[in-house]
């Protein structure tokens, strides 16, 4: 029965030594892509208002056009 227990046991210690750095690997890609995607699709200058709104309208608060 010890025999067993031990083959057990290292069974689970390397099932956790292989699934943290997989889940690991998996969380620092999937956060590479978020900011290739955000640095990739930023949109090009739109119209919009240069002097303070009125009737309703906005501006930007800090046009980077």
């Amino acid at each position: 029965m010890t025999r067993r227990r031990e083959k057990t046991r290292r069974s689970t210690v390397l099932f956790v030594w292989v699934l943290v750095p997989a889940a690991l690997l998996l969380f620092v890609a999937a956060n590479a892509h978020l900011v290739y995607v955000a640095y990739e699709s930023r949109p090009d200058c739109v119209p919009h208002l240069k002097e303070a709104g009125n009737e309703g309208k906005f501006r930007a608060a800090k046009s980077a056009c």
